[in-house]
Parts: structure tokens; sequence; C-alpha cells
């Protein structure tokens, strides 16, 4: 799996450990997924003023936020399904946020890896069409979030 990763901020130091983060929580998630060898996603990581435009924009919520997912292949119900065997399978955008990232590490008592890790994975499942809207999706999405920490071995 190809994965593009930009830094766009300054706010807080960027180190090639919280690389080695997003990297690993990618490749967790497409070995669980079963994505094929020809998928992309880009992430960028941003600081609150970055993503709160962003958030403003597309969700209409003047605020920072964690992480936002763009997905590339979400198809509704009359659209065709097409065979991307030979092309590339781009999933969509992820930014996180790293000074969000940060905060919530901090009041939730965990390291900024583990932080990064979680709105990594939480934005890969988005990419993959989980969602929270309801009581189930959210348990399912919660196992899948706890699953891929667990094997990324980034526990609380």
């Amino acid at each position: 799996m190809e994965t593009m990763i930009i830094n766009q901020q300054n706010v807080i130091n960027y180190t090639r450990e919280l690389q080695q983060v997003i990297q690993k929580v990618v490749k967790i998630v497409a070995r669980i997924a079963k994505l094929p060898a020809n998928t992309e996603v880009s992430i960028m990581v941003v600081d609150n003023n970055y993503i709160q435009e962003l958030n403003f924009i597309y969700r209409g919520q003047n605020s920072p936020t964690d992480v936002l997912s763009f997905a590339m292949n979400e198809l509704v119900d009359e659209e065709p399904d097409f065979d991307f065997s030979g092309e590339v399978n781009v999933l969509g955008d992820i930014v996180v946020s790293l000074e969000k990232a940060q905060e919530q590490c901090q009041a939730y008592g965990h390291s900024l890896e583990r932080e990064l890790g979680f709105l990594v994975a939480h934005g890969m499942l988005h990419l993959l069409g989980y969602d929270h809207e309801t009581e189930p999706e959210g348990q399912l999405m919660r196992q899948l979030e706890e699953k891929i920490m667990a094997a990324a071995q980034l526990g609380r």
C-alpha cells in the first residue's frame, strides 16, 4: 500500500517516530481490510488553524477537530460498480491536526504516538466506509479501532 504523508504544520515537532506510527497503522489497516497492494492514501498533518478552516468549509463547524477523512471511493446505490483491478485504488485523504492530537493525548494521559495512531486508524476506517452515526456502527468501529491499536502495540 502506498502512503503519502505531508507535514504541513510547524507547531508540534514532527519526528521520524511519528511518521513511522502513521505508516505502521496504515499497513495494519490495509492488512486487516485486505486492501489490494495498488491502494493509495494520502495523509496531511496540519495544525488547528488549518483543520478548523477545513472543518468549517466541509462540515459547517467553525472549530478545530482532530481528524477529517475525504473518501474517494464512496459509491451511492445508483452508481455502477467499477473494476479497479488494473488501476490504482485511491482510498482518499486523511487530515490530522497534530496540535489537537497533542492536546488530546495530554487530556487522556497517553502518548502522542498512541493518539496519532488512533486518529489515523479512525480516519482510515472512515475511508473504508465505517461510521459512528448509530450505536451499533459506533461499537463496530470502536472494536476495529481497538484491534488496530493492539496490532500496532499502541495501548493506552
